[in-house]
């Protein structure tokens, strides 16, 4: 295979953008629509691989999914067990969520991926669905994954060992489809999509950050769900427009759900100029405008609970780091080690590429801020879709940054280059 190298310039971002829809939420609102036999309508799908993933996982054990673009018609009705294996490609999300529900509805599949996907732990989400009664073994803790449709109806209330959005997630679809309520405790804020699509299509629960309770495990057929624009992509140009010199961008529909928008909140800290406008709500999710304009940045300390909340977004905090006046302090970190590629190491290659040293902590990181300029070095982005976009943002402010490959961006954001490209002075 031959990669796509690239090489980013210096350029102001400047204009209006709108942006796929929100991946995270794509995934769920798929699983979602396979529980009823009535269609369901969804609009601004996720067009990236990964969403395609689950997509064709939910085919293979008999949903029926009709796409028009970025829009679907989905109707669930009679499951079966997956004849063939399901290849997840590189889409953790597409694993844990469809073992929850291939746990609840009690069907047979067995799950592969690439070979990235198949570094990454999946004993996690299968220890908790075991509790559940599931049966699932595990190759070594990671993929090939395999569940057995059988299951053993055990405990209502599951106290969450890894606090986890997929976890939950996967937890919550296992008693969906089971048909069975569940009470889940020790939540630490994580992503709550799954909730707050649950809630929207009328199934019964209440959660508070810590505790969730579905006590009506059940949702309406002939809903219609609409996914806002995708905050991990715009988090690209929020930070894009915040570092390069004479930017002013409007990101337009742009889901702001709080457990999320971690980024925001950083970036206030440091000086960032961020309007929030135009707020609204939309299939139970908050989304606005965002107007970002380039601005100076001074350091902060990011702590561990707001790192949860950016968890995806922390190589560009640490890319907003080297710009900013002063020593920036990142806790929470550990977990980036077990993303697409070792995120940790790729900040310091992130930062090497514009002449500025990171300093390892125990689960943090120290970034000294100051006039980071292009050092010549490609970056190797190890076939990581974040770290690809993150470069090329890093080359908006710096550049020029070369990178090793850009292959890998149509996971989520196929055509991020092409937005690019309109938002560029």
């Amino acid at each position: 295979m031959i990669l796509r190298a690239a090489r980013f310039e210096p350029r102001s971002l400047r204009g209006e953008l709108t942006l796929p829809g929100d991946k995270s939420i794509s995934h769920r609102a798929l699983i979602l629509a396979a529980a009823s036999a009535e269609p369901t309508s969804i609009r601004h799908l996720n067009p990236g691989r990964d969403v395609r993933a689950t997509a064709e996982a939910l085919a293979a054990i008999g949903v029926e999914i009709f796409r028009d673009g970025d829009d679907c018609i989905v109707r669930g009705g009679s499951l079966h067990d997956s004849i063939a294996e399901i290849d997840a490609m590189n889409s953790g999300s597409t694993v844990r969520m469809m073992l929850g529900l291939c746990a609840g509805a009690g069907l047979r599949a067995r799950f592969i991926g690439d070979a990235s996907l198949s570094r990454r732990p999946m004993e996690p989400v299968a220890a908790h669905l075991r509790a559940l009664g599931a049966r699932i073994l595990t190759t070594e803790g990671k993929l090939p994954i395999s569940i057995d449709g059988a299951t053993e109806e055990r405990s209502a209330h599951l106290i969450l060992v890894q606090p986890s959005a997929q976890i939950k997630s996967a937890l919550l679809f296992s008693a969906l489809f089971s048909g069975r309520a569940l009470k889940i405790s020790a939540d630490r804020a994580t992503r709550d999509h799954t909730e707050r699509l649950l809630h929207a299509m009328g199934a019964g629960i209440t959660w508070n950050g810590h505790e969730i309770d579905l006590f009506r495990p059940t949702v309406r057929g002939g809903s219609e769900i609409e996914i806002p624009g995708d905050f991990s992509a715009a988090s690209f140009f929020v930070v894009g427009a915040t570092l390069a010199p004479g930017s002013a961008l409007t990101i337009r529909d742009v889901n702001l759900n709080p457990t999320r928008t971690g980024l925001l909140d950083v970036l206030d800290a440091m000086g960032a100029r961020i309007d929030r406008r135009n707020l609204r709500e939309r299939s139970g999710e908050p989304l606005g405008d965002l107007f970002v304009q380039h601005a100076p940045l001074h350091a902060t300390s990011v702590d561990a609970q707001s790192a949860l909340r950016a968890i995806d977004e922390l190589p560009l905090i640490a890319i907003a780091a080297a710009f900013a006046n002063g020593r920036s302090t990142i806790s929470g970190v550990r977990d980036l080690r077990g993303k697409e590629s070792d995120r940790l190491a790729a900040i310091h290659r992130l930062l090497a590429a514009v002449g500025i040293v990171a300093e390892d902590l125990p689960n943090g990181i120290t970034i000294e801020g100051g006039a980071p300029v292009a050092s010549g070095v490609p970056v190797e982005t190890h076939d990581d879709h974040r770290i690809q976009m993150a470069a090329a943002m890093l080359g908006c402010a710096a550049g020029p940054v070369e990178v090793d490959s850009i292959d890998a961006v149509d996971v989520s954001f196929p055509d991020f280059f092409a937005r690019l490209e309109r938002a560029s002075v």
